[in-house]
């Protein structure tokens, strides 16, 4: 069969006597051999077997575990061919789903360098997946096992949560977050640290989470252990300094909860502030070990430069920003509008915001807790928005939210979204009676080698 396009979560599709075919990893243009994995009444799912002749779209992968690991779905298609695809995500969802007939949709603005972009990685402690190389020695007895054989440091296998893909390279972050994970991996070893097991709830290693900033050049490591074990921590926190001494903080996230997040319910700083300082444009923020903040750093440079040239303020507008987190786009906007007001739930995030606004001396902004689906109401004392900037979650928008922005009548809305198919149902409803009708459409692509989009629309009434 010969794959003709890409699909949701970048599967490529193929039809075959009226059926549509899912295939992983390919890339339109391939002509491949399959072998089905699933067979529905409508559609089926299938992986490649063989491929006969290569899409001239593809690439080849720059990483070695590339197609083991679930990091990377996308590093097979040339970067040109992934913004094109992207671009014709958010085409798709505004026509068939929002049923936008004709809108244009400018080209995806790319990232200048698609490779060491993310100023955040969370790594995994856990049992070694083995590749069929190791598994055969592993038969063999060429590679005895025992606990060291098993231990692993990295990503997890795409649908396992019980089995880590040990990592010795990873293109996504810097050369010194590898650096991190391999010292960390051979001291750990050399301690007899033992590994969280999902499945008995013991062991004492869970996560590795590097946050880097790309403008100031801090550098945070923070392990999340399920104990408070300081003369451990204080040993990993003398030999990371040493043998990289480009650390500026290191903190141990201290947590007994099962699941896997990596957010302690407690917290301990070994080494330096317990934060690092990121800068966007003019503006610093302060990121936490669990603070929220945008992954690609150079690229929300773009991004929120597209928000605030979307808004086209002037010196006596008030803007609402609903969803704001720790104020990355609210404080953007402040050098050029009257009033900002920044609408969030997250208590934590919302004392984060605020304490950016002091570092920033930013006197314009105002921060209210509270739902927005629930809460725009609290904002009754202060004037009504003549622009509102809206970044919801990858869930969209409640029906409520877009009723509430309709009876406010702002004069220009923004909305940012990391998911094209609940912004198109979302700006459907915006514009069901002709008031509000899109501007422009810009994606914008925060994390190549994946599916994934940002897509910012202007609306005006």
């Amino acid at each position: 069969m010969t794959l003709t396009g890409f699909a949701f979560e970048g599967k490529s599709i193929a039809r075959v006597d009226g059926m549509v075919v899912f295939v992983r990893q390919g890339v339109p243009g391939d002509e491949v051999r399959v072998r089905l994995t699933k067979v529905k009444k409508q559609f089926a799912e299938a992986e490649i077997i063989e491929v006969l002749t290569y899409s001239p779209l593809r690439t080849t992968p720059r990483c070695r575990y590339f197609g083991t690991c679930g990091g990377c779905k996308w590093q097979h298609v040339g970067y040109q061919s992934q913004l094109d695809f992207k671009r014709q995500h958010v085409v798709d969802a505004l026509e068939r789903i929002g049923g936008f007939k004709g809108v244009h949709v400018n080209e995806t603005l790319g990232v200048e360098d698609p490779y060491f972009y993310r100023n955040k990685m969370e790594f995994s402690f856990g049992e070694k997946w083995l590749t069929n190389e190791e598994m055969m020695q592993r038969q063999s007895g060429e590679r005895p096992e025992n606990s060291q054989s098993r231990f692993a440091l990295g990503l997890h296998i795409p649908e396992r949560f019980d089995r880590v893909l040990d990592l010795e390279e990873c293109w996504l972050q810097s050369e010194a977050s590898c650096r991190i994970v391999n010292v960390l991996r051979t001291l750990c070893l050399a301690q007899g640290l033992t590994i969280y097991s999902t499945y008995t709830h013991t062991g004492y290693l869970r996560n590795l989470v590097i946050r880097e900033s790309k403008r100031t050049g801090d550098l945070m490591v923070n392990l999340v252990t399920s104990e408070d074990r300081p003369e451990i921590l204080g040993r990993i926190r003398d030999c990371l300094l040493t043998e990289v001494p480009a650390i500026t903080t290191i903190v141990n996230n201290i947590t007994t909860r099962m699941s896997q997040v990596a957010i302690g319910e407690q917290e301990k700083i070994y080494h330096g502030s317990g934060y690092i300082t990121e800068q966007i444009g003019s503006i610093k923020y302060r990121v936490s070990a669990n603070s929220f903040f945008q992954t690609n750093t150079l690229q929300a440079e773009r991004l929120y430069e597209t928000a605030k040239r979307m808004a086209r303020l002037s010196p006596t507008d008030v803007v609402y920003d609903l969803y704001c987190g720790t104020g990355a786009i609210t404080l953007q906007m402040a050098d050029s509008a009257a009033q900002v007001i920044g609408i969030e739930a997250i208590e934590s995030a919302v004392e984060d915001a605020r304490k950016n606004a002091v570092m920033n001396n930013v006197i314009n902004c105002t921060f209210v807790l509270g739902d927005v689906k629930d809460s725009l109401e609290i904002v009754a004392g202060h004037p009504q928005p003549d622009v509102i900037i809206v970044d919801p979650p990858r869930s969209g928008m409640h029906e409520r939210v877009v009723k509430r922005i309709r009876e406010m009548r702002p004069e220009r809305v923004v909305y940012v979204s990391c998911n094209p198919t609940t912004q198109a149902r979302d700006l459907k409803l915006m514009c069901d009676d002709t008031e509000y009708s899109i501007q422009e459409v810009q994606p914008v692509d925060m994390f190549p080698h994946t599916y994934h989009i940002e897509s910012v629309v202007s609306l005006a009434r």
